[in-house]
């Protein structure tokens, strides 16, 4: 038997319901919100703080959450440190602490949050009423044992506590290796992609290769099969340097419209709202042919360069200088094709760009496995912990007689 169904054998509870145990209010609109850190947060609508304030209306030790708003109702939060309530926030502080205890709540109404999505009501806003919440039960673990209710309370948010800093050290040790992995691939990169003036032949891209700006493409046209299509913002969100595969497709008479994008085509990103992803690209290397639209530039590589080399080259901070001097725009950055057709790359020798791409391949595979591998891990132990919460916070509930 394991220590959790030791702890838990032959308990008996008795649900209660929010309202007798648990003192439920929404706060104030503060006199003052500013957005430099102060001693206190601003808790309201949302699933974060919303700002700061130079005073509190709430002790620490008290669970949260949003009454009203888009995206934050059924998010449930616990603050430990003194804080400011905003009207569309719900604060629950346990009416008898030698009963029930405020971390215990916090971890029972998370583990339990579709109950709460359960109560909105849908409208103008979003809102869930202080009535209904009230209803909502929560196991008292030997209700008739006040001592022994407390001590499995205590143990209970004990175990999540540490599950919880066991968590967060984790996902903060891989992002750190993520990043260090990163940062050690950019600088091989941009090594492998330095040249001397007179050590390579120096081209314009049109000089090596066929540009064609893209049309069209509104995400609205996208279908869930048909004719593979790539669109810009793709690029930046979602594609690596290659692919052989599209996230997208669009009908094959929205397809006649568009332009066509063959194997070992490029297309590369005009636009963004900031200057890095601007000129990201990848390198299609699907058997069927592609569409792309609006936004983009095809770059059609001819013998002189890889379309691999010339994607890895737009990955350096070489190439971020020169887009640089091209770039046109405050909120929206762009980089044209005529522009594009100006830059200048380093041309070594086709073998030497092979060699060149067979390392960065390598190094690329290795940085994406970890890219894919960081967010399943983290969903790997996020389900762990909910698993063993929900174990814990698991109790046969009396069956209402008729």
């Amino acid at each position: 038997m394991s220590y959790i169904e030791k702890l838990l054998e032959g308990v008996e509870v008795e649900w209660k319901s929010l309202g007798d145990v648990v003192d439920i209010n929404t706060g104030q609109k503060p006199s003052n919100i500013v957005e430099e850190p102060t001693c206190f947060d601003y808790i309201n609508a949302g699933t974060t703080r919303s700002g700061y304030c130079h005073s509190c209306n709430c002790d620490g030790d008290t669970v949260t959450t949003p009454s009203r708003g888009q995206g934050g109702i059924g998010y449930v939060g616990y603050q430990t440190n003194s804080f400011w309530l905003g009207p569309l926030c719900y604060k629950l502080k346990s009416i008898d602490e030698s009963r029930l205890i405020n971390k215990y709540l916090f971890y029972f109404l998370q583990s339990e949050n579709q109950l709460i999505l359960g109560l909105k009501k849908e409208g103008g806003v979003p809102a869930v009423n202080k009535s209904d919440l009230s209803k909502l039960q929560i196991p008292i673990p030997c209700p008739e044992d006040h001592k022994k209710s407390l001590k499995i309370q205590q143990e209970i948010v004990r175990i999540l506590d540490t599950f919880t800093e066991l968590t967060a050290e984790l996902t903060a040790e891989l992002t750190a290796e993520l990043t260090a992995r990163k940062k050690q691939y950019s600088y091989y990169r941009d090594q492998l992609l330095t040249f001397e003036e007179g050590e390579v032949e120096w081209k314009k891209l049109d000089e090596v290769g066929e540009l064609v700006r893209g049309n069209g493409l509104p995400k609205s046209d996208f279908t869930e099969k048909g004719i593979p299509a790539i669109h810009y913002g793709q690029i930046y969100t979602h594609y690596g340097t290659h692919t052989q595969e599209t996230i997208s497709f669009v009908s094959p008479e929205t397809a006649k419209k568009l332009k066509k994008v063959n194997t070992g085509d490029v297309i590369v990103t005009n636009t963004s709202e900031n200057l890095e992803d601007v000129g990201k690209s990848v390198v299609y290397l699907g058997k069927e042919p592609a569409v792309t639209g609006g936004h983009a530039t095809i770059f059609k590589p001819n013998s002189h360069i890889i379309g691999k080399f010339f994607a890895y080259y737009t990955q350096t901070t070489m190439f971020a200088k020169k887009k640089r001097k091209y770039a046109k725009g405050a909120k929206v950055i762009d980089v044209s094709a005529k522009d594009l057709a100006k830059i200048i790359f380093p041309i070594p020798p086709i073998e030497e760009q092979k060699r060149i791409v067979s390392i960065l391949d390598k190094f690329d595979t290795i940085t994406s496995s970890i890219s894919e591998g960081l967010p399943k891990e983290i969903e790997l132990r996020k389900k762990q912990y909910e698993y063993y919460r929900d174990l814990l916070l698991t109790f046969p509930k009396k069956e209402i007689e008729a």
